[in-house]
């Protein structure tokens, strides 16, 4: 059954003629509340998107933990690596080489970090996003059968470039280019810098312009053999089944090998990046809530000009009998029937474009003949989208709860109202 209080208050959200501007500011408060948890979920959307893309790209040529020593080097790899796999959480292990060198090309010469992988389980652990050109199975040892190859290339060593490092030097697949090791050998002309030629077999795409104008990938033997590094190699990386337990992991293995081992997870590499990203998102959550905090006075002012209006109804009301509580009640239901309104319409339009949105800017492309995110420039094919529905739940109940608390001091005044006063001149 219905009380008497919401559907009074219902007949107070219709406008006659004399209410107009009044319901002109009921109107506005919705469409503020509206506007306000649209772009709140659209927002933390893109947000929650932008960062999951992020961390995909990070942790695909990032493995989960490092493992080092201390001492530099590691010695005994294929040991530590099955001591290691008999932790609890590792999905799986491969050895690395991390060094600085230069990459050389013509009279092209450009800085590169030089890593050299371990093809048997390198692809288990991290992920080198898309390959362009070529393959990964050609970084091999020894001779390699390429259609089309010269015969007095197959033998020398390969190596795997990023696509804008590739753009840098103007470097195309199967071409030569020479690694410069700033670590010299010793002749009788003084210390002169390692040089070696490696036969461009691939390039590879990974989203980020850091990564792929930098990096370059060399099979392990051969980045031993260029670096002169005997069996040593500078670490182990680790992949683990919970990206979110790296940290404890990590401890685990560091108190399982002892010292001279340590470990580092990814939150630990890119605490600065992520630390950033969730300041902007709460930042971008209270700019964003301003919009609602104006819509809610503007359910303030209406909601006074509807008791100023309706001094002689509720003097009636209490005449015949309606308590303090009741009209309080009227005037707060009046006003968290706007906010759930506009809540709801937000809601909707708000779910129903961040679940859409590489659709809908795939239109506005193709309608405006324009790119949102050049590739070039941001590595995104498309605009990232993720709700995340608890955000959702949080903007609802805040939202709410704004529209209530707007509505205390208007129904207050109008159940302070004396009867005699308002019907006196009546």
């Amino acid at each position: 059954m219905t009380s008497y209080e919401l559907f009074i208050s219902l007949r107070y959200l219709r406008a006659r003629r004399k209410q107009v501007f009044v319901s002109i500011i009921t109107f506005i408060s919705i469409a503020g509340i509206f506007l306000g948890v649209a772009a709140l979920i659209i927002v933390l959307a893109v947000m929650n998107g932008f960062e999951t893309d992020l961390r995909n790209k990070i942790l695909g040529i990032n493995s989960h933990i490092i493992l080092m020593e201390h001492s530099g080097a590691m010695k005994n790899y294929p040991r530590v690596m099955r001591e290691v796999a008999q932790v609890p959480g590792v999905v799986a292990a491969t050895p690395f080489i991390y060094s600085q060198a230069m990459l050389k090309n013509g009279s092209s010469v450009t800085g590169i970090v030089l890593r050299g992988l371990s093809l048997e389980d390198a692809m288990k652990v991290i992920s080198l996003g898309k390959i362009r050109e070529g393959k990964l199975d050609y970084l091999g040892d020894g001779e390699r059968k390429i259609p089309g190859l010269k015969p007095e290339l197959s033998g020398v060593p390969g190596i795997l470039i990023g696509r804008e490092l590739a753009k840098n030097l103007g470097v195309f697949l199967f071409e030569t280019v020479h690694v410069v090791s700033p670590s010299g050998i010793s002749t009788p002309m003084g210390m002169v810098p390692r040089m070696k030629s490696f036969l461009v077999v691939g390039i590879f795409e990974s989203g980020f312009f850091e990564y792929d104008s930098t990096l370059a990938y060399i099979s392990l033997k051969n980045c031993q053999e260029f670096l002169n590094m005997g069996d040593l190699v500078t670490g182990i990386e680790i992949r683990v089944d919970d990206i979110y337990r790296a940290d404890r992991i990590a401890k685990e293995i560091e108190k399982k090998l002892g010292f001279p081992y340590w470990g580092r997870n990814w939150m630990e590499m890119n605490r600065n990046l992520f630390s950033a990203l969730k300041l902007e998102k709460r930042v971008m959550f209270i700019i964003l809530s301003l919009i609602v905090l104006v819509a809610a006075f503007n359910i303030i002012s209406a909601l006074i000009m509807i008791v100023m209006e309706k001094n002689k109804d509720i003097a009636i009301l209490k005449t015949m009998g309606a308590t303090r509580a009741g009209i309080m009640k009227i005037f707060i239901f009046q006003g968290l029937v706007v906010g759930a309104i506009g809540t709801f319409l937000g809601c909707l339009a708000g779910l129903a474009v961040a679940l859409n949105l590489e659709a809908l800017s795939r239109f506005v492309e193709k309608l405006f003949g324009f790119k949102i995110l050049p590739g070039d420039v941001y590595y995104l094919s498309e605009l990232p989208s993720q709700v995340n529905y608890g955000d959702v739940g949080i903007i609802i109940l805040g939202t709410l709860l704004i529209s209530f608390l707007s509505t205390i001091y208007p129904s207050w005044r109008a159940s302070r109202l004396d009867p005699a006063e308002s019907l006196r001149y009546e």
